[in-house]
């Protein structure tokens, strides 16, 4: 199945206007479950559903005017990564704008997925910002917490895709998870 994804991909990229159509059943259920995994998190009523994440976030990939270069199954699903994180971020800032107010609750970032909820809105825009930072410091450790935090990937699969060993993956999230909470505290 990766080298199918792979070889769709590649197709992509050719400009096959039926590639795009081929990719979605190899990639919806393993997207829908980054999505349903990181909705989850969402308080209930959220207005923003998995499925509508995981549509909006395959379209920004492959539906778009601009031509995308995806380096394998591992690059395209750090993009879905960003791609999410950029929709509940867009999707936060919405809120925001329609509702202000509300007290800012600090909440610890958790050893398995930073579990900030998203739906206090200020505090997801605060982690955002701190990721923003993190990524012009550290860009690699941004892209860990974006696929960690965002889409719920475990350590062995972000591994997979950052290309690095579970072990160094490890290291890595408590470092980001511990500079992460020190900016977030101390903005």
């Amino acid at each position: 199945m990766n080298r199918d994804i792979t070889r769709i991909l590649t197709a992509i990229d050719e400009g096959d206007p039926n590639a795009a159509g081929d990719l979605l059943p190899l990639v919806y259920d393993e997207l829908r479950r980054l999505a349903s995994s990181r909705m989850n998190h969402e308080k209930p009523g959220h207005t923003l559903q998995p499925t509508a994440l995981v549509h909006e976030a395959f379209l920004r990939l492959v539906g778009g005017n601009d031509s995308q270069h995806w380096d394998g199954r591992g690059h395209f699903f750090a993009a879905a990564a960003e791609a999410m994180r950029r929709i509940l971020i867009e999707n936060a800032r919405s809120k925001k704008r329609t509702k202000r107010g509300g007290d800012l609750v600090r909440r610890e970032l958790n050893n398995n997925v930073a579990s900030v909820d998203s739906h206090d809105v200020d505090e997801l825009l605060t982690l955002d910002e701190a990721l923003n930072k993190l990524g012009g410091e550290d860009p690699a450790l941004a892209k860990l917490v974006e696929l960690r935090y965002f889409t719920g990937l475990t350590i062995e699969e972000t591994a997979e895709i950052l290309g690095v060993s579970a072990r160094t993956t490890k290291r890595n999230w408590a470092y980001a998870r511990a500079w992460l909470q020190r900016e977030m505290n101390h903005p």
